[in-house]
Formats: C-alpha cells, sequence, structure tokens
C-alpha cells in the first residue's frame, strides 16, 4: 500500500556484473505500493546508468553494490553525472547492497545509504519521504505441551505385561517405607511457597542434616553461599523488565512446530542466570532448565531465600525458583530438575508450588550415575512420582546413566520402569534418550560410519513400544563437543535437524562453550548455539535427514535387549535389579550410589 498517496516513478539499477536480488526485492514491494519501476539490468557501465537515468522523468534513483571493491569510486562518478546532468537536487538518490554501509556514502552526494539488512519498509519509506515504520511486534508463541495427544499405550505386549509385574510390585515395596525426604516434602507442602516458621520450621530443621540444620536454627550461612539482599532482587527485576521491552522475539522452528528447545542454566548467581535465561528467551529458546549444586543434591534439606552460590549450579530454595520464573514470559517452559540426590519430593513439590511446567525425576539414572542409594532413591522417586501427578508436572526420564558406559538397552529398561511407575500413579512422563555420541557405541563401533543410525534407533525403538512423548537429551550431542565453539555449536546443531527430522518434542541443548568454560558460562556461546540450530531448522525446513537400514536393525537389537533386561528385573525386584547392576553394572561403569544409604524408614505394621 502507498501511504504518501502519491506514485512514483523509481529507476533501479546493479552497480555489479550480476548481482540484483536485492533490488528485485524491493521492486517487487515498490509495484505491490503501486509505484511505476524501472529496473536495469546487472553489469551496465556507470554512464549508461546515467544516461538512462537522464532521459526519463524518475523521482528516485536506486542503486545497490555487492562487491566491495572499487564501490567508493563508482558511486563518486554517478553522482558528479548526476549533478553534471543538473538531477543532484532534483531527484533522490539512493544506494544499498551488502558492499554498502551508510558512512561510505557519507560525503558523496547521496540522499541515502542503505546497508546489509535493509527492509522493504525501509526502502518504501525513503521513495515515500516518510519515516519507516520500525514497530517492533513480539512475535506471540504458545507454550508447547510436549504431552499433548499422546496415548501413553504400550505397543509391545511383552515389554508392557513385564513392566507392570516390575512396577507393581516396586510400588508394593515402597508403601512400606519412608525417609526424611518424603518426610521434609510434607512439611513444605503444608507450610506452602513461604518460609516455613514455628513448629514446622523446627520439625523441618531435625530432619536436615548438620550443615541445613544451622541455619534454620542458628542463621549460620553455609560456606560458599551468600544471602541476596532486596535491593539486589529489585535492581534485577528493573534489568529483566528493561530486557522484556527490548526483546523481539524469534522463532528458531522456521516451519515446523516442533521439537521445542530447551537450554540448561546454573551458574549459581541470580543475576547471572537472569541474564542467560532473558538472552536465551531473546534468541528463541522455548524453555529452560534449573541446575542446583551437586553439593544440594547430597545434602539433606533445602535452605530458604534469596540465595548466591559461588560454584557450578544454583541452589534451589523457593524463593530463587519463584523469583527466576517470575523473570520468564508466559509462553517460556521451565523446568527444575528433581532427578537425583536426597532432596527429590521435596524438589518436586517446590516445583509445582512456584509454578514451573517441568521437572525431572529418574530413580535409575539418580541410583546408578548420580551417586544415591538405590533404596533411598528409589522410595524418594515414586513419592516424587505421587507429587508431579499431583501439581500436574509432566517430568523427563533422563538416561544420562549412558555417559558413565551404561548400554542403551539397560538405560532404557530403567527409563520405562519409571515411565510406567509414573503412569500407575497418574503421570505425564516424557522419554528422553541420550541423543550423542554414546559412550557404548565409541567401544562397540556402533557409530563408525555416522551418528545418525544409532541416534535414530533408540526414538524408533522406543515409539515401538509405547506411545509417549520423546525428548532427546540431555544436552543433544554430548561427547561430540570440543573446545572449538564454531564445532560444538555446529554439532549441536546437527542434533537437532536430526531429532526434528525424527519429529521430536523437544531437545535440550547446551552453550557452544560448555564443554570448556572451566566456569560460567559465556552468554555469546548460548547465542552461537541458539543461532546455529535456528539455520539447521532453516536449512532443513519440513526435510528430514534420513537413517540408513543399519538403524533398523539397531532397534530391534535395543528392543531384544531390553526384554531380556525386564525379565531379569522381574525375577529380583526393580531395587534388588539396580544393586545387582541389572540395570547398570561396575564392568558397565555404573555403581551403586552411596549418598544417603542406610536412611530408609520401614513402617511397622
Amino acid at each position: 500500500m502507498n501511504l504518501s498517496g502519491c506514485k512514483r516513478r523509481i529507476l533501479l539499477a546493479p552497480l555489479d556484473p550480476v548481482h540484483d536480488v536485492g533490488l528485485k526485492i524491493i521492486r517487487r514491494g515498490l509495484d505491490e505500493a503501486g509505484h511505476d519501476t524501472t529496473l536495469l539490468p546487472p553489469d551496465l557501465a556507470v554512464h549508461e546508468i546515467a544516461e538512462r537515468a537522464v532521459r526519463e522523468p524518475f523521482d528516485c534513483i536506486m542503486l545497490s553494490r555487492t562487491i566491495g571493491y572499487g564501490a567508493e569510486e563508482l558511486l563518486a562518478e554517478f553522482t558528479k553525472m548526476m549533478e553534471t546532468a543538473g538531477l543532484k537536487g532534483r531527484v533522490k538518490i539512493a544506494v544499498g547492497g551488502m558492499g554498502i554501509r551508510p558512512e561510505l556514502v557519507e560525503g558523496l552526494g547521496f540522499d541515502r545509504g542503505f546497508g546489509p539488512g535493509t527492509t522493504v519498509e525501509e526502502a518504501l519509506a525513503f521513495v515515500e519521504n516518510r519515516p519507516a515504520r520500525t514497530e517492533r511486534v513480539r512475535l506471540h508463541k504458545t507454550k508447547p505441551d510436549l504431552t499433548a495427544g499422546y496415548t501413553y499405550r504400550f505397543l509391545n505386549g511383552r515389554i508392557a505385561r513385564l513392566l507392570d509385574d516390575i512396577a507393581q510390585d516396586a510400588l508394593r515395596w515402597a508403601e512400606r517405607r519412608t525417609t526424611a525426604a518424603v518426610e521434609r516434602a510434607q512439611i513444605r507442602e503444608l507450610a506452602g511457597v513461604g518460609v516455613l516458621t514455628g513448629n514446622l520450621r523446627a520439625e523441618y530443621a531435625a530432619l536436615c542434616d548438620p550443615v541445613i540444620r544451622d541455619y534454620y536454627e542458628k542463621a549460620i550461612i553455609p560456606a560458599a553461599v551468600r544471602m541476596v539482599e532486596e535491593d539486589e532482587v529489585a535492581g534485577l527485576r528493573r534489568f529483566c523488565r528493561t530486557a522484556d521491552g527490548n526483546a523481539k522475539g524469534i522463532s528458531l522452528r522456521h516451519t515446523r512446530s516442533k521439537p521445542a528447545v530447551l537450554i540448561q542454566y546454573g551458574t549459581g548467581s541470580l543475576f547471572l542466570d537472569a541474564s542467560h535465561m532473558k538472552v536465551a528467551e531473546a534468541w528463541g529458546a522455548d524453555g529452560v532448565i534449573h541446575f542446583d549444586p551437586a553439593w544440594g543434591a547430597r545434602t539433606e534439606g533445602l535452605l530458604e531465600g534469596h540465595v548466591n552460590y559461588e560454584g557450578d549450579g544454583t541452589v534451589i530454595t523457593a524463593q530463587n525458583l519463584r523469583l527466576l520464573r517470575s523473570f520468564l514470559g508466559e509462553d517460556t517452559l521451565f523446568q527444575v530438575r528433581a532427578h537425583r540426590g536426597l532432596n527429590t519430593p521435596e524438589t518436586v513439590v517446590i516445583a509445582g508450588q512456584i509454578g514451573a511446567d517441568l521437572t525431572k525425576i529418574n530413580i535409575a539414572y539418580g541410583s546408578l550415575g548420580a551417586g544415591t542409594d538405590p533404596e533411598r532413591l528409589a522410595v524418594d522417586g515414586i513419592a516424587a512420582l505421587k507429587y508431579a501427578a499431583a501439581y500436574g508436572l509432566p517430568y523427563d526420564i533422563v538416561t544420562n546413566e549412558e555417559l558413565c558406559g551404561v548400554p542403551a538397552f539397560k538405560a532404557f529398561a530403567g527409563m520405562l520402569i519409571v515411565c510406567r511407575l509414573g503412569l500407575l500413579l497418574g503421570g505425564r512422563p516424557i522419554l528422553q534418550p541420550l541423543f550423542c555420541h554414546s559412550p557404548e557405541a565409541m567401544i562397540t563401533r556402533k557409530m563408525e560410519d555416522n551418528y545418525i543410525d544409532f541416534n535414530a534407533a533408540k526414538v524408533q525403538a522406543l515409539r515401538q513400544i509405547v506411545d509417549a512423548p520423546v525428548w532427546p537429551g540431555a544436552p543433544i550431542g554430548f561427547m561430540t563437543h570440543s573446545e572449538d565453539r564454531v564445532q560444538s555449536a555446529m554439532t549441536t546443531s546437527l542434533h537437532a535437524a536430526l531429532g526434528a527430522s525424527l519429529e521430536v518434542d523437544a531437545v535440550t541443548i547446551a552453550s557452544s562453550d560448555e564443554a570448556y568454560s572451566r566456569g560460567p558460562i559465556t552468554a555469546q556461546a548460548r547465542v552461537d548455539t541458539l543461532r546455529a540450530v535456528k539455520e539447521s531448522f532453516r536449512f532443513l525446513g519440513r526435510g528430514k535427514v534420513e537413517p540408513t537400514a543399519h538403524a533398523i536393525d539397531l532397534a530391534e537389537e535395543l528392543t531384544a535387549g531390553i526384554e531380556a533386561v525386564l525379565e531379569q528385573v522381574r525375577e529380583a525386584g526393580f531395587v534388588e535389579a539396580l544393586y545387582r547392576g541389572m540395570l547398570g553394572s561396575p564392568e558397565d561403569g555404573a555403581y551403586p550410589g552411596r549418598a544417603g544409604k542406610g536412611t530408609v524408614k520401614h513402617y511397622v505394621f
């Protein structure tokens, strides 16, 4: 639409041997606005363009130059000819293109210089003598429900029967047991999201390790922990509001509706975390995942208040999580991990109370790859699954024990047991196969030719077993990243493209310096990876990466291995199977965890 109300004649001419695509795009916009345009072909001499400009009564001349070499001399020659012909001042003259920067044409007599990234609207506004409409419209995104549309129906009857037997037995086993973590979760549920007071505070403190008990009873702050002042929190809120106002919104997926892309954060600092979250949102991330410190997972009890930690991982408190959640847009997913450690059920309660969208629970991985005693985590994990169902929190079941060397079929057997447990308790689990250069595959040479077939086989095998959402992680491309940021961003983007081709529901990506940062991850590294993933989705569109026929053989091999493991687990019982190595043995590289060993309490009926 012509906003000036006046039809203008415009001459467009490339000052290049071949490049005129940009001018053609601008011409289309001018034509659509009702102007009269003439586009000259490439490879004309400057004097030929000038002669055409002199012969006809144009209102505006728009040149383009893609090649930077010699641009200034050519442009100066053209404007000198316009001046000699008496057109300068009577005809508007502009130049743009990849070889042009606005500062280059200053002093050369042009009315306007356009650099790379110029929009049709900017060119149109120049022609129509009006300001360009620069209103930024935030991209409307909808928060995805990763579990929508799935029936959770088991398609492999034999595996379904084995899982039912194992899960029912595990639930009966857990009915007779409790832990300090379960009791703390019950207290936290009674107290709500605020700080603990009165008798509840005293009862809670009695269930904690000394370092946490000292905080509640003596106000002693643990080492490396700093309480954040209220004025600092207020400043952080102002910063995030400003960031929201400047964000224009980016969609990573181009023409696809999935996968959702989530990033991990957990610097220990609320200030850095908030910055990374806003950067990730601004560059198109669909969700963020809260990482907590390893020491927190091995300590009974959680702190309260706004807390910074001088180490890796951000301390889980209701106040920290609620504050960070408040910084996110309504369309951004927020996940709080609870899949390991001695505070699993309480973490899920807090996640539910502060309005998280997702959590993460896996008893097998937490016992074999994250250091918690299997009996303890089985009791805590089953309680956490109940809370997740009660709060309506979907949860992924990560299989990162593969990174210890556990074969995928064993890790998947553990994941499917937790999946079945969750379904029996009313939950909405999400399967999370490790999507990487698998350590198992390195040893067995399953990925010698490519990184596609084994990862594709994992997804195919799971889909042949159960109709459930799949969210590869965590993060994708693990063991393919190096200290080269370009290389790390590229392998992440290739794995994202494979995930999109397999139509998975979400992927977790790392920043490009996660493999070597040895400290806080840089914001630029996050942007690198998000941009690389965006480019891979743009490259792919609705196309796909196809695995070879070998993936079918690998999927069948995985399924057979899962069935064999589940047969063994049914005979031994879930928890005993974890101790005996049926779901990951010392020979594989997995050891039953020791944190919380001997702390399970048995009910006496």
